[in-house]
């Protein structure tokens, strides 16, 4: 690996860190000795990478520090590209037009070299037939933005109606189909709701009487807890 991509990799190292990172982790991942990196970690400082810490105790990269996305290799273009074929193809029109607009702005900056990669791609994905819903993607994500809650009229899978309203906290997108994970106000409880089961839905003006970063946090503890219980009993 030449020394300027090195130095590249050893900055995303510590961009991902959730810590403090050592030296001996940083060339364990690299490739390369302790005071390779020490080295490196010194040209960056130089640089003026904000990189705080030492030998022995590890390195931080400070906050609020960016590089410009010029450095994509071929594997993150093709994650990028394969992530955007399935937004167009899953994605309802809003998503699938953001997608097209993310790829023109990275074949816009990325590399010569690299553009092909961009234009003709050597990753692809299978068109599938979009969920007839009666309250769109885009409507339930700008809902879950603004912290309201959602009114809706439901089929569960034996045909059962009921009405509910709802705190929506995530939207899962499949194959076929969306889920909305939610509060349920109804139940009391976490509840799942497949879009196409919609049979009618109204978004409140009622804001969600929960902070959302707590109320998801709950929600994967108890989700997590499930399904512990299911391996457990398998």
């Amino acid at each position: 690996m030449r020394r300027g991509d090195r130095l590249f990799e050893v900055i995303e190292i510590l961009r991902r860190a959730k810590g403090p990172i050592s030296a001996q982790s940083i060339g364990e991942e690299l490739g390369v000795t302790k005071r390779t990196v020490y080295r490196d970690v010194a040209a960056l400082i130089g640089q003026g990478v904000p990189i705080n810490g030492e030998a022995g105790v590890g390195y931080v990269l400070e906050p609020g520090f960016h590089m410009p996305p010029l450095m994509l290799t071929p594997d993150e273009i093709e994650a990028v590209t394969l992530g955007v074929l399935w937004v167009q193809t899953r994605g309802e029109p809003e998503l699938a037009l953001a997608a097209e607009k993310l790829i023109t702005k990275l074949e816009a900056v990325a590399p010569d070299k690299y553009r092909t990669s961009f234009l003709q791609p050597i990753v692809s994905v299978a068109p599938v037939a979009q969920p007839d819903e009666v309250l769109g993607a885009a409507a339930i994500r700008l809902a879950i933005r603004r912290r309201n809650k959602i009114t809706l009229k439901y089929s569960d899978h034996s045909g059962q109606m009921s009405c509910r309203v709802i705190w929506p906290i995530l939207l899962g997108y499949r194959d076929t189909s969306r889920i909305i994970a939610a509060w349920c106000e109804m139940r009391e409880g976490f509840r799942y709701f497949r879009t196409e089961r919609i049979i009618e839905a109204e978004v409140l003006e009622d804001s969600i009487p929960r902070r959302m970063d707590l109320l998801r946090a709950e929600w994967r503890n108890e989700a997590d807890a499930e399904r512990r219980r299911y391996e457990e009993g398998h």
